[in-house]
């Protein structure tokens, strides 16, 4: 039978379970790593995101969970687009870059992009790009859950994803291949 994490049980001050047990229970989930990008005027954002649900296939929708302090929410519940970057195992440093807290515009210095006319960032190199309007969003917790309608996609190089689990990348070991972390002792 499994366990209960320590500190696990909620307290009278708090509505739920210890936030970092849950995040280390979570972290126990395998997810992909994506750039989510959106464009105002000349102005590029982005962030690193692993929240990301394939919704429905008619007609293809896509859920991003954004925090509400990020700069790209506002961006992109104003413009009603966003662009889902997926992520190769070899751009690991383009995730690192989008999860910093440098401001946006640095984020995109001598990153290689293109776009769909002036649509927003679809980053070089990226397993798959996927550009959708807001259908709805949603106001959770810290998050807006945003839903997407797929407009455009587009497929890039085909190869091994960029994983996270256990709060680490997992090491791409060929074009076909990754080496998850180890547990934590």
């Amino acid at each position: 039978m499994a366990g209960r994490v320590s500190g696990a049980s909620p307290t009278a001050a708090d509505s739920g379970p210890d936030p970092g047990a849950f995040r280390a229970l979570v972290s126990r989930w395998a997810s992909g790593v994506s750039v989510v990008t959106a464009r105002e005027g000349d102005r590029d954002t982005g962030l690193t995101v692993n929240a990301l649900i394939s919704v429905s296939l008619r007609p293809p929708t896509l859920l991003v969970s954004l925090t509400h302090d990020a700069d790209s929410t506002p961006v992109i519940l104003r413009t009603g687009r966003f662009v889902v970057n997926l992520l190769g195992g070899a751009q690991r440093p383009l995730s690192d870059r989008f999860a910093s807290t440098i401001p946006s515009p640095e984020k995109f210095d001598g990153v290689a992009l293109h776009r769909r006319g002036e649509g927003p960032a679809r980053l070089d190199g990226a397993l798959a790009w996927f550009e959708c309007a807001v259908e709805h969003a949603y106001a959770f917790a810290d998050h807006q859950l945003i839903i997407g309608r797929v407009v455009d996609l587009e497929a890039g190089p085909d190869g091994a994803p960029l994983l996270f689990y256990r709060s680490r990348y997992a090491e791409t070991t060929g074009s076909d291949s990754l080496t998850l972390p180890p547990g934590r002792r």
